[in-house]
């Protein structure tokens, strides 16, 4: 793990040099004032020697306002290049996301996600910053001060490093402590935000069904999660300062005892022992720094850690031979599929079909009887457990992804537009498209008329997820970007469910359009919308049960004819489906 977080700084070698160097000369320049007030307490002083006193005196000054330059070097560009570190693993974390399967984000609260690419990056950002300059700033620090101290008086230079091992035996046993409490720290924030990314989500819902009591005990919760993993880590944190400040300040208690005694039998005159009590922080500051780093490194460890945990997810992969598919005819074939979610059961089992280029297919049946799981498998946004699928005769696995996903146009009863302008929505089917060409699509779906209404027309920003268009509205753009895309293969999966009976009717029309000369995955739940498909599947139980047109499967006098008659004779309208 050490070795991908040290990659991070090979783009930044240059400034991180120069941060290195810039920490080294502080640390050096933090030696000369004991080392100025030694020579004038010793020298200068007792014979009187004003105009050299004033002559260190202005040097000295001269060589703060230097460090008060590379400090600024140093907090400047130091924090720079830790920010230019974030944003490389925030990309790199992107990236990777984008590859990951649909099995990950079922797995994952956006929320949760969303706290490794900002809490913990900041700390890792921190981390990368401090600690190289936090190591060579104290080592140094340590090497130096030790030495001069040692010039000084090496019995008492043996006395301040006794303390060493005390202060690191106390790092060493509250160290794992601390880390396990940070971690568990970090996993509740991420619990916070993931609870905190769902109820704004739903905002709307949530105050539809007055659940504002329960989505406030829900986040609450988590809270209070937080509240109690911030106990265990402020604690392993605070047994670790105040044990350390404690060694440090009996050890200060030794040190002036002997150097009393020491000065009381003349083993060393008042200016030196003067110079090493002034000069011993030079050596116990970086070590307490040091020790008081775990904090940070700790920090920094954890958020590395979930980042990497993220970055190990295995992504979608293609084959190492896999084949561009160019624009495919739409001919559809499943044998003997076997499929299911993660770890869980077999969802379906054995599903047998075939799909002619051009026709339309129609799966109905109860709810999660397996018909979404279907549609998800044509795309492979999950992977088989047994079986195949064909496309045009080619094993869907044998082709690479992103080619056999630009070959079929979706359209979900949730449709997600983007908080983006109505034209960069319909673009998002094909980005290269010509303007002319995207008004033709909007016209085809039947939603050009009412864009040219609105005050920006086409440049109109439609909100998080189109919150500022109805039902109807938000499905036409999404009918128009699947018009631009032009797929050959299209999945409608209960695409007009939670619309009304007028806007369905409106927005069917546009489906019919959309659907002729394409091979076509009807999921719907209002038989009247697939009544003239080529073929109809009863999907129950994860098998198909009966197939064949409405006419005889109606005859069949199964499942598909008892909700045929539910839902006219009853007027009766079944749940809605997986």
């Amino acid at each position: 793990m050490l070795k991908r977080f040290i990659s991070y700084y090979k783009p930044h070698r240059l400034l991180f040099i120069l941060d290195m160097l810039a920490s080294l000369a502080v640390s050096l320049l933090g030696v000369v004032y004991p080392i100025v007030t030694r020579n004038m307490l010793n020298d200068l002083i007792p014979n009187q020697k004003w105009r050299q006193i004033v002559f260190f005196g202005l040097i000295l000054l001269g060589l703060y306002f230097i460090r008060m330059l590379l400090n600024f070097f140093i907090q400047y560009k130091g924090h720079i290049m830790g920010v230019r570190m974030q944003a490389q693993m925030r990309s790199d974390l992107f990236a990777h996301i984008e590859k990951l399967p649909f099995s990950f984000f079922d797995a994952n609260e956006t929320g949760k996600i969303m706290s490794r690419m900002t809490n913990d990056l900041r700390d890792i950002t921190e981390l990368a910053h401090h600690g190289p300059e936090n190591l060579v700033i104290c080592s140094i620090s340590i090497l130096v001060s030790f030495t001069y101290l040692a010039t000084i008086d090496f019995r008492l230079s043996l006395i301040v490093f006794a303390v060493v091992p005390f202060l690191v035996l106390v790092s060493l046993i509250t160290r794992k402590k601390m880390r396990a409490a940070f971690q568990r720290n970090r996993e509740a924030m991420a619990i916070i935000n993931g609870s905190l990314q769902s109820s704004i989500a739903g905002v709307r819902v949530t105050k539809a069904f007055t659940r504002v009591e329960k989505e406030t005990e829900k986040f609450e919760a988590g809270n209070t999660e937080f509240v109690e993993s911030s106990k265990d880590a402020y604690r392993s944190m605070a047994t670790f300062h105040s044990s350390t400040s404690f060694i440090t300040d009996v050890f200060n208690v030794v040190l002036l005892i002997a150097g009393g005694i020491f000065l009381y039998f003349g083993e060393i005159n008042f200016a030196d022992y003067s110079a090493f009590i002034v000069s011993v922080s030079l050596f116990l500051n970086p070590v307490n720094t040091l020790i008081r780093f775990m904090e940070q490194y700790q920090n920094g460890v954890a958020g590395f850690e979930r980042f990497v945990a993220v970055m190990d997810t295995k992504p979608e992969e293609d084959k190492p031979d896999a084949k561009e598919a160019s624009r495919l005819s739409g001919n559809i074939e499943f044998r003997g599929v076997v499929s299911g979610y993660d770890d869980g059961p077999d969802v379906i089992r054995g599903i047998d079909l075939r799909i002619e280029a051009g026709k339309t297919f129609a799966l109905v049946g109860p709810s999660g009887g397996g018909k979404t799981t279907i549609c998800h498998l044509i795309p492979r946004f999950y992977k088989l457990r047994e079986g195949k699928i064909l496309l045009d005769g080619m094993d869907a696995e044998d082709l690479t992804m992103e080619s056999l996903r630009r070959n079929i146009g979706i359209v979900q009863q949730d449709v997600y537009l983007f908080n983006a302008s109505i034209r960069d929505n319909i673009l998002y089917g094909r980005p290269d498209a010509t303007e002319e060409e995207m008004l033709e699509a909007a016209r085809r779906a039947n939603i050009h008329e009412f864009v040219l209404g609105l005050e920006k027309g086409y440049d109109t920003v439609i909100g998080e997820r189109g919150v500022r268009l109805s039902g109807g509205q938000k499905q036409r753009l999404c009918i128009a970007r699947v018009f631009l895309k032009n797929p050959p293969i299209l999945i409608l999966d209960e695409a007009t469910s939670a619309l009304d009976n007028t806007t369905e009717i409106l927005i069917q029309r546009s489906l019919d359009e959309l659907c002729q000369g394409r091979t076509t995955l009807v999921v719907a739940h209002r038989l009247s919308t697939i009544k003239n498909a080529d073929e109809i599947a009863v999907i129950s139980g994860g098998r198909i049960t009966e197939q064949g047109d409405h006419d005889s499967l109606l005859k069949l006098g199964g499942m598909y004819q008892t909700l045929y008659e539910q839902q006219f004779r009853n007027d009766i309208e079944p749940l809605a489906e997986d």
